[in-house]
């Protein structure tokens, strides 16, 4: 097990954050050494400039938080954010054809924009949103994720109603069988819940930008984590 800020995709994704907030909340990320900073598409730029040279890296959210674009655009959001330099990128699958059982169509999508990020050697962590998913369309949607060539699958966006539950997670690295990693999102706010979902396999942790001290530390220190109430992630 690596040091636990190693596992953490700092999450900056509120939509209302000024450049200023943004610019602090990336300095608190690189400050703890998080594995990446996740930021909003118009924030990359400034992310890849603010961790060139550190252990930082960059990913970016495509089609978030809803997952409802068409797939082309969706291969065009790809295409501009690797263009841009991003490290990693989190894109949403379409949940509500995931519940429709809309397989082929859930299949191509993700296909597209794998596609996308395989030629650039950018991995691609998939969005299930599994809080509106039985535990079945979690499995299925692993397998599509595997046989599509994504590179991680992943809980939650952390703007729905639900984040991260060990049962998900479970049934995301039962179907994964080492063949896709897996990232459990949304509602990680103490360090041993973040240890527990290591312990159980997970390869990376999404968590807000504001509890990466809690998360390594174990402590509040000077700033408290999220409420939920209130915050993505």
């Amino acid at each position: 097990m690596e040091p636990i800020n190693r596992y953490l995709d700092a999450a900056i994704l509120k939509p209302e954050l000024t450049r200023e907030e943004a610019i602090a909340a990336i300095e608190e990320s690189v400050k703890w050494k998080t594995k990446t900073v996740c930021v909003r598409p118009c924030d990359i730029a400034l992310a890849k400039s603010m961790c060139a040279g550190t252990e930082t890296g960059v990913s970016c959210v495509l089609a978030f938080p809803h997952g409802c674009t068409t797939t082309s655009v969706k291969a065009f959001e790809a295409k501009e954010y690797v263009a841009l330099g991003v490290d990693e990128i989190d894109m949403v699958a379409n949940y509500g054809m995931i519940r429709s059982a809309q397989w082929e169509y859930v299949e191509a999508d993700i296909r597209a924009v794998a596609e996308v990020c395989r030629a650039a050697k950018v991995p691609l962590k998939v969005i299930f949103e599994t809080c509106h998913l039985t535990p079945g369309e979690i499995a299925k949607t692993t397998e599509i994720c595997v046989a599509a060539g994504a590179d991680f699958v992943k809980t939650s966006t952390g703007f729905s109603s639900g984040g991260a539950t060990e049962d998900a997670v479970r049934v995301m690295l039962d179907t994964a069988r080492g063949r896709i990693k897996v990232k459990p999102s949304g509602g990680i706010r103490t360090r041993e819940q973040a240890i527990r979902y290591v312990e159980m396999g997970a390869h990376r942790l999404g968590t807000n930008y504001t509890a990466s001290e809690t998360l390594v530390t174990g402590s509040s220190g000077t700033g408290a984590p999220p409420d939920a109430s209130k915050s993505a992630y």
